[in-house]
């Protein structure tokens, strides 16, 4: 048999896969009177066009509920983009906290926290208003079913689709102070909460969510994944349809996030807003625009194994654009840029950039298939008395060099087999029939192991005699019959 070598080499181009990735420019305080300076400003919500901001004031004099009350307030954007100091939303603040934490129906639909229902203890969950005209109407509850908040600390975001709301509260599977859960909606309905898994939450807590518009990415605030300071801000991209399967969540780096507490994190158009205390002991809502980065680039190559069944096979990956350093992840474990001593196979690499930007592809890797070379047989007959059948002979040499041509094109090994024949015809020179037969098998033996050793295909080749025999007819002191005598008188040849 013959493996034919197939040895190449195979790229693949790969761009990345995440559904975001993160770089800022232009960090700054939101401009405008917007920031107070004994106040306190968080959870920035805006309107489709970005033309109107909801956030949320705490320590104000005029707040409803008394100076640590959180009341929401709105502010208009000006025409040099600057937002002024803004006004309460009389409609819907009362002595307990209000916040925004969704806008829907484009705009005329808006969720927040559930504290109208004028009991002394409230049923914490979520609730909807509606807008009439200019006004806001009385907000309803949004039943979640199995939704049972214990304690202070708890929030929510509702999709602009109104069809997802995440949660961050200490539920039934937390791990943590506060985990992320989520509830979807069909057919009017809302789902109970779900945990959203453990690659997400962590044993601090996870608060302030915001989802992106495609719902593929998660944005959210933790102290239980590591970062700069009190809580930073990070992302998460779904993978898949499913809602508890994240990828590890990546910090929004040190242009966004800071030493001190960073939180309520949203995105509108292609600006990023958030609350942080970075400059002062109470926060201000800061800004900043997404920058424009090259796409993660990954190619790949291989090179084929050379042999069947062989491991000299080799895996490349060469990484371009996003951001270095960039961290390599193969299917088969290694974390090597290239890999050697590879086998026959289908090999996948993820390549990960410093901004959380990922691109995969794949490598196969072949071998040479297998190829059946045909059996060479020769029947040479021999003259009276004879032995003789030497490789300078035309039709010796032709039989040998024949298969050291299939040796040379792959052919890993073979067996010759030699069965001799001797007629009845007495023989002076070798005493009996038995001794010839036996002579013209091991001198052609002899023959070809001199000439395969002489070619280096001494291990290749193996040389077996399966017999010898006399047969044939009695002889009748008619040697000179050849007609009679002579098809009994020769060596079969056969490869294996």
């Amino acid at each position: 048999m013959k493996y034919l070598s197939i040895v190449g080499l195979l790229f693949t181009i790969s761009s990345s896969v995440n559904a975001q990735f993160w770089d800022v420019t232009n960090v700054r305080k939101i401009p405008g009177s917007i920031n107070s300076v004994n106040c306190e400003e968080s959870i920035p919500v805006f309107s489709k066009d970005s033309s109107t901001l909801y956030f949320v004031r705490t320590y104000h004099p005029k707040a409803v509920g008394g100076e640590l009350d959180q009341d929401i307030w709105y502010s208009k954007r000006a025409e040099d983009g600057s937002y002024d100091e803004g006004k309460l939303l009389k409609d819907l603040n009362n002595k307990y906290f209000n916040a925004v934490l969704g806008l829907g129906n484009g705009g005329n639909t808006m969720y927040v926290f559930n504290s109208y229902d004028g009991k002394k203890d409230l049923q914490k969950g979520l609730a909807i208003s509606t807008k009439k005209g200019t006004k806001w109407g009385n907000p309803a509850v949004v039943e979640i079913p199995s939704l049972d908040i214990d304690g202070d600390y708890y929030g929510f975001h509702v999709a602009s689709s109104e069809d997802v709301v995440v949660i961050s509260y200490a539920g039934p599977n937390s791990i943590g102070s506060e985990d992320l859960y989520v509830s979807t909606k069909q057919n009017g309905q809302w789902s109970s909460p779900v945990h959203m898994g453990n690659i997400i939450n962590s044993v601090g807590f996870e608060i302030s969510p915001f989802l992106s518009t495609t719902k593929d990415t998660l944005f959210f605030s933790s102290n239980g994944h590591g970062g700069f300071g009190d809580a930073d801000i990070f992302y998460s991209v779904r993978n898949g349809n499913g809602w508890d399967s994240w990828s590890a969540p990546m910090n929004l780096g040190d242009k966004i996030n800071s030493t001190k507490f960073d939180a309520y994190f949203s995105l509108s158009e292609s600006t990023c807003y958030w609350s942080s205390n970075r400059d002062a002991e109470r926060s201000d809502l800061y800004m900043a625009e997404k920058a424009i980065l090259v796409p993660l680039k990954l190619i790949c190559s291989g090179i084929n194994v050379t042999k069947f069944n062989g491991s000299d096979g080799e895996l490349n990956a060469m990484a371009s654009g996003g951001k270095a350093p960039y961290t390599y992840q193969w299917s088969i474990g290694s974390q090597d840029q290239f890999v050697t001593n590879v086998k026959a196979g289908s090999y996948t690499v993820q390549v990960t950039d410093a901004m959380g930007q990922s691109a995969s592809c794949d490598v196969v890797i072949t071998q040479p298939i297998i190829k059946k070379f045909d059996d060479i047989a020769l029947t040479h007959y021999f003259e009276y008395n004879g032995d003789r059948f030497t490789i300078s002979e035309g039709k010796l040499r032709n039989y040998a060099e024949t298969i050291e041509r299939q040796l040379a094109e792959g052919r890993e090994s073979v067996a010759i087999h030699i069965f001799s024949s001797a007629s009845y015809v007495p023989t002076e020179t070798f005493k009996t029939n038995d001794n010839l037969a036996r002579s013209r098998a091991n001198r052609i033996k002899g023959e070809l192991e001199n000439y395969f050793t002489a070619k280096g295909y001494s291990s290749n080749v193996k040389i077996i005699i399966d017999g010898t025999v006399v047969q044939g007819p009695s002889y009748e002191n008619d040697k000179d019959n050849t007609e009679k005598y002579r098809p009994f008188q020769y060596v079969d040849l056969k490869t294996k």
